[in-house]
Parts: C-alpha cells; structure tokens; sequence
C-alpha cells in the first residue's frame, strides 16, 4: 500500500477546521446563525467546518468574532497558513519562474545538517550536471506553459546552490534507482557529462551514493517510490507531478525514514555503484 504523502496537509486542515467549529459550538452558534453573524452563506461554514475549503485570513477574523473568541485569531491564522503551506502547487510556485524557485531554497539548505534523497526517475537535482539541469528544467518549464521559461538559467542557479554538497560539516545521501541512470535527458552529450559528474560527486567525502540495480528483488523490500527528500529528522519534501508536499507530522517523517531506510539495504555502493555508472555511458554509444 503506497504511502498517502498529501495525508499530513489534509490533517492539518482538519486541526483547523475542528477548532473552529468547536469555537461555533461553544459559543452556542448554529451553522447558519453564525453564517448571518459573518455574512456569507451557511454552506460556506460548512464547507469551511468540514476541511472543503480553508478559511482567509478575513473569514477567521470573522469567524472568531462571531464566537467572542479574537484572541484566538491569529494563532488560528498560522495555523491556517502552515496547513495550506505542506501541499504547494507547482503552478503558484513558478509564477516568478524556474530560477527563483532554485534560489529559494539556498537558505534552507545553509540550515541542513542531514539530506537524505531517493529518486526512481531521474538523476536528484543536488548531484545534477549544469546540461542535464538546463534540459530538465527547460522541459518542465514548457510542460507547465511557463511564459517566461528561464530553464537554461535555473539550471546554472540549480548547479549553484549544489555547491553546498562540497562544504564541509554536512551530509548528504543520495538513493538513486538504476533506471534513473538510463533515462536521457537532454541529449548523448549532456547525459554523458551527467554520468561522468556522478562518478566525480560520488567519492567526494560528504556524499554517500547509492544505486538499487534493477535486478535487485523486491519480493521483500521496498517497493519504487515517488522522488522524496527528507531533511534532518523533522521535515520531508515529495515531489508528484501537480505539487510538492512537505510533510513535519512526526509519524510521517518517521515513515519516511524508515521506507529510505529499507531501499538503502537494497543499494550498490563504491565500485559496484561506479559498474553500474559506467555500464551507463557505453550503453550511450
């Protein structure tokens, strides 16, 4: 049974919803008097009270007014706004475009100790080589209908920010699927400066590299699944084709680690994982 990655913003909306229909409750309210009190219709309540829709910040100023209870406003509104915050959309977030996205995450990655990154499909964007990550970038970008599609820009910003795997007092441990290693992007020159980049990155003393073959047997182990990051121990990022979910529910990182966990004891690591690198580039010829 694959693993629900959307369940944690879902549960997030819910704690929200709950406070503020048990606010509605204890303020003795019935959904479509405290409709009238806030001015809008009372299926809007409902769908509000039942995680359908998740409340603006002006439906919980008036909400929580209705109810004699705006001390709890904001600390609701962040509430609001972290739920609404583990489940992004790629679309809002390549409004200002590829390369800004790449950049948005520098900071972020200064304040990680521990990545961990397993990806069945492609080559993880911290080990990717400028060609490969122009060619990506730029094909997302024409995928999603990008106005502006800076690909070739946000593939120099991506091999940029990947500097950090370089410095020293971090870790980073990298879970690629062998398929990942076959899959072409961008063209026979690209993809051959790509490879020959892992077999580089690959003995630098901050990284460990692992490959699962293709012929490993998954009768016991874990099952291929979708790219995912997970940061130190509290914060894990999936990648799926609409958005990305950022998971921090305790039970679901934990989940998370354990699944990574379980692939790394499938991997080739040293010169088993560099066979199956090069096995690659001849399969090139």
């Amino acid at each position: 049974m694959p693993i629900s990655p959307s369940s944690s913003a879902q549960v997030a909306r819910e704690n929200v919803a709950r406070r503020l229909r048990d606010l509605r409750k204890g303020a003795g309210l019935t959904v479509v008097r405290l409709a009238s009190e806030c001015g809008w219709h009372h299926a809007k309540t409902s769908r509000i009270e039942n995680a359908r829709t998740a409340p603006s910040a002006s439906d919980i100023t008036r909400w929580t007014a209705a109810c004699g209870a705006e001390d709890q406003a904001s600390d609701l509104m962040t509430q609001s706004l972290n739920a609404e915050s583990m489940y992004q959309e790629w679309r809002h977030q390549v409004r200002a475009g590829l390369k800004q996205l790449q950049d948005s995450w520098v900071d972020f990655y200064r304040s990680t100790q521990l990545f961990r990154v397993y990806s069945p499909t492609l080559v993880p964007g911290l080990l990717q080589a400028e060609g490969y990550a122009s060619a990506l970038l730029s094909s997302i970008g024409q995928f999603r209908g990008i106005p502006v599609n800076d690909g070739a820009e946000a593939g120099a910003a991506r091999v940029e920010r990947s500097r950090i795997i370089r410095e020293p007092g971090r870790v980073f441990v990298f879970l690629i699927e062998e398929a990942a290693l076959n899959y072409r992007v961008g063209d026979a020159d690209a993809m051959a400066a790509q490879l020959g980049h892992l077999l580089s990155v690959g003995g630098l003393p901050t990284v460990s590299l692992g490959i699962i073959p293709s012929s490993v047997s998954r009768e016991q182990g874990m099952w291929p699944l979708e790219i995912f990051h997970v940061y130190d121990d509290d914060f894990v990022s999936v990648e799926l084709l609409s958005a990305q979910v950022n998971i921090t529910q305790p039970s679901e990182v934990d989940l998370y680690v354990k699944a990574f966990e379980e692939l790394r004891r499938t991997a080739v690591y040293g010169p088993s994982a560099r066979a199956l690198i090069v096995k690659a580039i001849d399969a090139l010829d």
